[in-house]
């Protein structure tokens, strides 16, 4: 059976990264965007992992250009803007697609286990400890709003 473990997908630099390497840690993954009307939840998504990473929660940020353009960014202008406006500490991946033809596996995966396309950018999936999909969250869940779900799986 299929887990978290079972993925490696490139950082915005480019270098390979096993999501084994998150292994028995909770881990909440999020497609993202820098010019979308809900791009404000990277400061929520910031202080969640602040406050729960020595905990083991670990957030993983996968940009999405797949819902009106609204990642147009190259890898280095993406990783500016995170940081630059939103002081991102949390990992963040490669361009992918999470819909249609060109989906990563990973969303295949992520989608098997809670059916459904993904609506929009900030789409929230949380995996438990035991690498496998505890719960997804529409896209204007708050990530304020997880902090019941992330303490169950820590």
């Amino acid at each position: 059976m299929t887990q978290l473990a079972d993925f490696t997908l490139p950082l915005l630099d480019g270098t390979p990264q096993p999501l084994a390497a998150y292994a028995g840690q909770p881990v909440l993954i999020v497609n993202t965007a820098s010019k979308c009307g809900l791009t404000p939840q990277y400061e929520g998504l910031e202080a969640l992992y602040r406050h729960y990473k020595d905990q083991g929660l670990v957030i993983l940020g996968f940009p999405c250009n797949q819902f009106m353009g609204q990642e147009p960014g190259t890898a280095a202008e993406i990783a500016e803007f995170c940081s630059l406006t939103y002081d991102v500490s949390f990992p963040l991946f490669a361009k992918l697609e999470v819909n249609g033809s060109g989906e990563s596996p990973l969303y295949t995966w992520l989608k098997e286990e809670h059916p459904g396309d993904i609506e929009w950018n900030f789409a929230k999936f949380l995996i438990g400890r035991d690498g496998k999909v505890a719960a997804r969250f529409a896209p204007a869940v708050l990530p304020a709003d997880l902090v019941p779900e992330v303490e169950k799986q820590l």
